[in-house]
């Protein structure tokens, strides 16, 4: 069974969610109901759940700051957050925290049963992989290889239009979770990892002479000639234009 501690100061919200949980036949066990953030660190702490779902807005500690908190020990634990539509930037932060994912209120039946099954998949394909022997290749661990296949995608599609979330369903994993592995992996957001591919591509097509400023940004993945220019110049500090002028004058010297 896996362990669950509920985190929100409405009583009849957790009960809600608690009798959702039970009634969904899948093995998760609710351990532990806190009306508030730091009493839900020390259930945490005390109880080592394996998922917590917690409120966004708390007294004491919110949502956000106990996650933080959390974090800073207990990095193996997942979170599910719940929140109002006015909470929904909130919740966006909680995604970019590593947060497994996050529902709103009031909780739906179905949308927290597949939350569930999704968590509990993964899981099964933890406990799977780990008993897997290491890959052979490049000595990476089954996991961090996996990992390694989602940057090696990247270094192969960089140039189509491929989203986080898409590589994120392949591999089972919440969005955020994968965002965070994919920093860890190459230093870089995806974002900006993505974008740095595409510009240093451009800078070797705008060397040659034939091809316009729009041919390049198309062909290095930007339909949109001014959002092109805009991270070129975020990335280079001067913009397309200005950089092939640079660069012809270098090499005419």
């Amino acid at each position: 069974m896996y362990k669950v501690v509920i985190a929100d100061d409405e009583v009849w919200v957790a009960i809600g969610i608690k009798k959702l949980i039970h009634r969904s036949s899948l093995p998760f066990e609710v351990v532990g109901e806190a009306s508030n953030g730091i009493k839900a660190l020390e259930m945490v702490r005390e109880m080592r759940p394996d998922l917590l779902i917690t409120d966004i807005r708390m007294p004491g500690l919110n949502g956000l700051e106990l996650v933080k908190r959390i974090r800073e020990s207990e990095s193996l634990i997942q979170i599910i957050f719940i929140s109002g539509y006015a909470e929904f930037e909130y919740a966006k932060e909680g995604l970019r925290l590593g947060a497994l994912d996050y529902l709103l209120k009031p909780v739906e039946e179905e949308s927290l049963r597949k939350v569930l099954l999704r968590y509990q998949a993964a899981r099964e394909e933890k406990t799977k992989q780990a008993a897997q022997p290491e890959s052979e290749e490049a000595g990476f661990p089954i996991e961090d290889y996996r990992i390694k296949k989602v940057v090696d995608e990247i270094n192969i599609r960089y140039t189509e239009k491929i989203s986080l979330q898409e590589l994120a369903d392949k591999c089972g994993l919440s969005s955020g979770h994968l965002s965070a592995l994919i920093k860890r992996e190459t230093g870089a957001s995806f974002s900006d990892y993505v974008a740095a591919k595409r510009i240093g591509d451009a800078k070797k097509l705008l060397l040659q002479e034939g091809l316009s400023i729009e041919e390049v940004a198309y062909q290095v993945g930007y339909h949109d000639y001014f959002y092109f220019t805009k991270v070129f110049k975020k990335h280079e500090g001067i913009s397309p234009s200005a950089f092939r002028k640079q660069q012809s004058a270098r090499l005419g010297s």
